[in-house]
């Protein structure tokens, strides 16, 4: 599977909202496409207000990307568990989505404007 994955420059400008707010803007976000899966866009942490995201003790490993490491995202309506991931240190071929972030569907909305 580790040669089916591939990323890419998602074109255009990308808005990340959630339970209301928006979270950051961005045209620097990379797409990640792995086999059959539907593509996972990954937003720059410098594009994003970190200052609502709190790291998690959840973990989860893929043998293909490495280590994921899990953020809660503090909305004023409450906390939103585990809605972003992030691969601190991705395996080789990989790096360029070290320092950023990826959202679940059903939490975050990413989108282009």
């Amino acid at each position: 599977m580790a040669n089916q994955i591939k990323l890419r420059n998602a074109p255009g400008k990308y808005s990340i909202r959630a339970a209301g707010a928006v979270l950051g803007e961005s045209s620097n976000v990379i797409e990640l496409s792995e086999g059959d899966l539907a593509p996972v866009l990954y937003v720059p942490r410098a594009d994003l207000a970190m200052a609502f995201f709190d790291k998690t003790d959840t973990s989860s490993h893929c043998p293909h990307k490495g280590d994921a490491t899990y953020y809660t995202l503090e909305a004023k309506s409450g906390p939103i568990p585990d809605a972003a991931w992030s691969y601190e240190t991705p395996k080789a071929g990989l790096e360029d989505i070290a320092g950023h972030l990826a959202f679940y569907k059903d939490k975050v909305t990413v989108e282009e404007v």
